[in-house]
């Protein structure tokens, strides 16, 4: 541990053994994250109320009345009504839970009868990632003989199984990946989407699988967020268009196959407005109006719902302020009510647990609200289920309520003919091993990737390449299936994959290398561009672009593409000055603020995520051996490309705003709908030279970060910590076995926390996100971490502050001589974020921006916590 004495504060580098059995316990959040409700709740129940009342009187004229894709069948309703009818509340409210299969056993599902269970991302049966096709059915077939047991209950109702299969069977060691949908919404081509879904159904089957959680219909409008790689496009009408597409192919079309047994059920998801949320926070707040809701965010669910779609389901995100997974008014109001919708809304891993009011083990409003069936993974789901019972026998649920959300249920268990379909283990596809990553479905996804393509760049005409060149292929992207598949991709990440997890597959480098062979050329390998004299290259192909990542660990804070860190740059130059032309092929989830990268491409191409087939981008790049094209560029862009790191909502005007205002701010540096190909004239291309390299980070707005100020400000929430525990807070007062901490008044109610550490071991109090959230731009300014902070005794050992980020890693300060200096009165300790630069710090991916650690006994109240732009005469600095 090395210490530095500076101005009465002790600066640490903590990796020591002390600080990462805390470290790991604070950053312990896995999968989607534990959304245990916070001490936020408070203040986000009153705005309930008032936007509530507003909502109320909210005309549903904006909604059309949607028919029915599938009709209701009187004998099925009768059937529904005749087995509810003998059901337990027990029973009902089984149908209703949704565990995770790390967080059950079989035993469980024989005794309870859960209506349906999943497998969150980089979750395996065994929990094994390399389990087999065999592995996963052998799971479906003991959980479904389980739920079909009645030897226990009595009752015999089928269980289902649900997973993520966004870009294929994107869990499943060889199974056909598919470009990410950003990719296939520069396509255009829904006939291709509605193939690629089918396909996608076919392997799921294969391992006994019911139901996907797909298709994603975001619109994103920010495209900070981290899952704008979900969306196929910022145009709702793209939205709307592959929606039914793709509800078609997994679930067939209601007029012929519908739901057969090639067929499984399908969600549209996350009702609603989650890729509109401010500032592109995960899980964070929608402010568009009521009109803007529709015509922008709903389009999907119109498109995925006339197609036939038998499940939606709810967003983490809020609309105004409340949380989507207790909004009666859009899940009942509009949804069930307005829209016709008759399947089942399904919730997001924990989203319950924020609603306010609510924790993850109990949350009446969300079923009073419309949710039909809770995802709870983790062991919550246990007194869930109980805590739910309670609250229809108190009345605080109705017992209509529940009837409404099991009738659903089954409505969808029985037009999926889950009742009739032999066992997991014995219907028509399953163990066809010979359909997981076949090569027809690999050729569709070659055929996907080609189509994906965006020709940005093309000086000179230097595509496409003769194969018989001598072709360097550079970049860390190049021979990194991991890397071009991206998230969701095995691991719920898309981390920690070799090329060896993707049999079957190709990389971008062996697919060009397979071109230049047999043309007679020439390829050769160096993710860092080296060769030797002899070998100097006739060109370079270089591909780079962003790391893997999913949901809110891919949100950022502007566009700009490795700030701070320029490494694909400097091979960029370190090329051209070579006289080698370079072709840069440039792999991520959304458009980038890249033009320094331009300006050292001599072509350039957007390939977003292409997945397992990276041999579909050779087929475009290069000619075939007699010169002649094979496959042109078709691509076109569904996002606009910004012109600006700050520019991060630049999105084309609605076909229903052509007004010239909406016209003159789209002012994108290259614009929805652009692409080149092969045919374009030069006149057509937008010049992507000698463009500006500023990246006005010294004129970039900031403002003052609020993390908690009378409550926490989202997305953060309060925790408090041992060395061997975690837990977020869901009340004013809270202890574990280093501290007590409760709401106290300074100036206003409940304002301020008093922390009372009882010196018997190492306690902490701070705040922590979900996800990582990135914070460069605070910590590239002469920022200051501000708190307001009181000490009742004389602090007798270190008391520190500090940030940790993803990882082990984390710096703190001693405040223990600025504390006892002002000992009983409240004081403004502010301290320069450069004091926690350094290694490992990296502000891009910070968990926790503020923690409070002692193992004194001591009794400290704090408030204000505030990340502030500019700092003051008292900030404390670190050299």
């Amino acid at each position: 541990m090395k210490q530095t004495q500076l101005q009465g504060v002790t600066r640490v580098n903590m990796l020591t053994k002390i600080s990462l059995i805390t470290l790991g316990v604070l950053l312990g959040l896995s999968g989607c994250g534990d959304n245990q409700t916070t001490n936020q709740l408070a203040t986000e129940a009153a705005v309930v109320t008032v936007t509530a009342d507003e909502t109320a009187s909210n005309t549903l004229t904006i909604w059309p009345e949607l028919t029915p894709a599938v009709a209701k069948d009187p004998v099925l309703e009768a059937k529904i009504a005749g087995l509810i009818s003998k059901m337990t509340l027990e029973q009902k409210v089984a149908q209703m839970i949704q565990p995770e299969i790390r967080d059950i056993t079989v035993e469980d599902m024989r005794q309870y009868g859960f209506g349906s269970y999943l497998n969150g991302g980089g979750a395996y049966p065994n929990n094994d990632k390399h389990a087999t096709p065999a592995d996963w059915i052998a799971l479906a077939e003991s959980f479904y003989q389980a739920s079909i047991d009645d030897s226990v209950d009595g009752i015999n109702i089928p269980t289902m199984w649900g997973t993520d299969a966004v870009h294929g069977h994107n869990n499943v060691i060889g199974a056909t990946l598919f470009p990410h949908n950003i990719g296939l919404g520069a396509a255009n081509n829904p006939k291709l989407i509605e193939q690629i879904a089918a396909i996608t159904a076919q392997e799921v089957m294969v391992t006994g699988i019911d139901w996907v959680f797909a298709p994603t219909v975001a619109v994103v409008r920010d495209d900070r967020w981290g899952r704008t790689y979900e969306g196929y496009s910022e145009d709702p009408q793209i939205v709307k268009a592959y929606a039914y597409a793709i509800v078609e192919g997994l679930q067939g079309s209601v007029k012929a196959d519908f739901l057969s047994d090639q067929h499984v059920i399908s969600t549209v998801k996350h009702f609603i407005g989650d890729g509109g949320t401010e500032n592109g926070i995960d899980q964070g707040d929608n402010i568009a109006n009521e009109q803007d809701l529709y015509d922008i965010h709903a389009q999907g669910y119109v498109g995925g719902l006339n197609a036939g779609a038998q499940s939606v389901m709810a967003s983490f995100n809020s609309w105004h302020g409340v949380k989507n997974h207790g909004n009666k008014y859009l899940l009942t109001d509009v949804l069930k009510d307005k829209l016709n919708f008759d399947g089942f809304v399904v919730g997001d891993w924990n989203g319950h647990g924020q609603v306010a009011g609510c924790s993850n083990e109990s949350c009446a409003q969300s079923v009073n609200a419309g949710l039909d069936i809770f995802m709870v993974p983790t062991a919550a789901w246990k007194p869930l289920y109980e805590n739910t019972i309670a609250q229809v026998n108190s009345g605080e649920i109705s017992q209509a309520r529940i009837d409404d959300a099991v009738s659903r249920i089954l409505r969808v268990k029985f037009r999926a003919g889950l009742f009739d379909k032999p066992s997991p283990a014995n219907r028509p596809l399953s163990g066809k091993t010979e359909l997981i990553g076949q090569a027809s479905h690999r050729d569709v996804a070659r055929q996907a990737v080609r189509e994906s393509l965006v020709l940005l760049k093309n000086n000179q005409s230097l595509l496409p390449l003769k194969p018989n060149a001598k072709v360097l292929v550079a970049g860390d992207a190049a021979d990194n299936i991991g890397k071009q598949s991206g998230g969701w991709t095995i691991t719920w990440q898309g981390t920690d994959n070799k090329n060896s997890d993707f049999p079957g597959a190709t990389s971008i480098y062996s697919g060009i290398k397979q071109v230049v062979t047999q043309g007679g050329g020439e390829a050769m390998l160096s993710v860092t561009g080296e060769f030797s004299p002899e070998q100097k290259p006739d060109v370079a192909i270089v591909v780079f672009g962003e790391e893997p990542y999913a949901e809110g660990n891919g949100d950022i804070d502007n566009l700009e593409y490795q700030r701070g860190d320029k490494r694909d740059l400097a091979l960029l130059k370190k090329l051209k000055a070579q006289g080698i032309p370079v072709v840069s092929v440039f792999i991520s989830g959304r458009p980038m603020w890249v033009n320094s990268e331009f300006n050292q491409s001599d072509a350039f191409v957007a390939a977003w995520l292409p997945g397992s087939e990276g041999q579909g981008i050779a087929d475009v790049l290069f000619t075939k051996p007699d010169g002649s094209v094979g496959y042109d560029f078709v691509g076109k862009l569904s996002f606009s490309w910004p012109s600006t790191p700050q520019q991060t909502q630049v999105n084309v005007p609605l076909v229903q705003d052509k007004s010239a205002q909406a016209q003159a701010d789209y002012q994108p540096l290259i614009p929805y709908g652009y692409g080149l190909s092969y045919q374009s004239a030069s006149t057509d291309a937008i010049a992507l030279d000698k463009l500006s390299e500023d990246n006005f980070s010294a004129t970039q707005t900031l403002e003052d970060l609020a993390l908690f100020e009378r409550a926490v400000k989202s997305p953060w929430s309060m925790y408090i910590a041992t060395n061997n525990e975690r837990q977020g807070l869901s009340s004013s007062v809270a202890n574990n076995n280093a501290l007590n901490i409760r709401t106290m008044d300074r100036v206003v109610q409940e304002d301020a926390r008093l922390v009372s550490f009882n010196g018997s071991e190492l306690g902490t109090v701070g705040l922590i996100s979900n996800f990582p959230r990135d914070l460069r731009a605070y910590s590239n300014r002469d920022s200051v971490l501000s708190v307001s902070i009181k000490a009742l005794q004389l602090v007798q050992k270190p008391l520190w502050l500090g940030l940790a980020c993803e990882g082990d890693c984390r710096q703190q300060v001693d405040i223990t001589k600025l504390v006892n200096a002002k000992l009983g009165d409240w004081q403004n300790i502010n301290i320069s974020l450069a004091c926690f630069a350094g290694e490992p710090m990296d502000f891009g991916k910070i968990t926790i921006p503020f923690y409070l650690t002692t193992d004194a006994k001591v009794d400290i109240s704090f408030s204000d916590v505030v990340i502030k732009t500019t700092s003051t005469e008292n900030t404390i600095r670190c050299n």
